[in-house]
């Protein structure tokens, strides 16, 4: 890990609120920027950041020192993820100590070149993995992914609480699927409610790092393997992306040191 700068996790407190395909986005943006960027897929029970990446399916890492990883290359970005390690069909039937000590391995085992930033894909939850990582990783800042619909919002307040009782700073929130607009008569619906990333930032005194829309195409480039970043580098989702990268660097220099985390619950 001597080799990376600052480490930048992105998490939900929910599943399905679009968490890994903001984090695949947000690591694409920051290299559009001119950064070099890793990709650390956190995900132990269901890491999908290489299906999203367009990485053949059984692409395995090169292992070096006998217990080392070489990462994968993809779209330009540094990636490792437990997906390189088993098949698609093997379910990862783990205790929590289990995959704890698997996400140990492949962030402290991953032999990553000099990277400015590494995106960390978190799992969603409060859990094993969230407190490992906060234990064994300096992690610079949090970006907390939600939906403007309440029950997500819920959940993302465990989330933002669960960094501050860590001491990890929170750099902002992603709201994603915020409007929806028909493709035939062009009107917008807030299908999971309006401004809900917003009240939520107010309550914690967070920035808003971006707004993202509920669009068909984004969903259509990530199974395609081509994330929209990567896919159409001049599209409104593009832009909306690459303020957000912007937005996180600039919270991340404003952002106090800190000592790192305090693993306390007393």
């Amino acid at each position: 890990m001597e080799n990376v700068k600052r480490i930048i996790a992105v998490a939900s407190g929910k599943g399905g609120v679009g968490k890994s395909t903001t984090s695949v986005n947000l690591a694409l943006a920051l290299k559009s920027l001119g950064h070099s960027v890793g990709l650390l897929d956190a995900d132990i029970y269901g890491p999908s950041v290489g299906m999203m990446l367009g990485v053949p399916e059984g692409a395995q890492p090169e292992i070096k020192n006998q217990n080392s990883f070489v990462p994968i290359m993809a779209h330009g970005l540094q990636t490792m993820s437990m997906a390189y390690l088993v098949t698609d069909k093997t379910p990862m039937v783990w205790r929590g100590p289990m995959a704890s000590g698997a996400l140990q391995q492949i962030l402290t085992q991953t032999l990553w070149g000099d990277l400015d930033f590494l995106v960390v894909d978190m799992p969603p939850g409060t859990g094993d993995i969230q407190l490992t990582l906060a234990q064994k990783a300096n992690i610079d800042g949090a970006v907390i992914v939600t939906t403007p619909q309440d029950l997500a919002l819920l959940d993302a307040k465990k989330g933002i609480e669960m960094f501050q009782k860590v001491s990890v700073p929170v750099l902002g929130i992603v709201e994603n699927m915020a409007v929806h607009t028909c493709s035939n008569c062009g009107h917008e619906e807030h299908i999971f409610g309006e401004e809900g990333g917003q009240k939520l930032a107010n309550d914690y005194g967070v920035s808003v790092l971006g707004s993202l829309p509920l669009d068909m195409s984004i969903r259509q480039s990530i199974d395609a393997g081509e994330p929209s970043v990567a896919a159409d580098s001049k599209s409104d989702v593009t832009g909306k992306y690459l303020n957000i990268a912007k937005n996180v660097v600039a919270q991340l220099e404003a952002a106090p040191e800190v000592d790192g985390p305090d693993i306390s619950f007393s």
